[in-house]
């Protein structure tokens, strides 16, 4: 008797949390337009300064690298090769 109980407890716990999982939640209060208007700004704003940051530490890594690998900026040019005979 314990063992069919003990084999149930997993099915009705899987249950449960699909269940509660696809709960209906109540819909958010209406939000202010001018807080709205502020957050986005904020989020614009960390967005413009996480660009720049970004930005900043490429260039760094490009300097980074043409000191160490000696890449001083050379141009690759296409040598002139001659045409396949036929």
């Amino acid at each position: 008797m314990t063992r069919t109980i003990w084999r149930w407890v997993p099915a009705l716990l899987v249950c449960g949390t699909v269940g509660l999982a696809h709960a209906k939640l109540p819909a958010p209060p209406p939000v202010d337009p001018a807080k709205a208007a502020e957050v986005k700004e904020k989020a614009a704003a960390a967005a413009k300064k996480g660009a720049d940051a970004l930005a900043k530490a490429q260039d760094r890594a490009v300097e980074n690298y043409k000191k160490t690998k000696g890449g001083g900026g050379a141009v690759m040019t296409k040598t002139a090769t001659t045409a396949p005979k036929k």
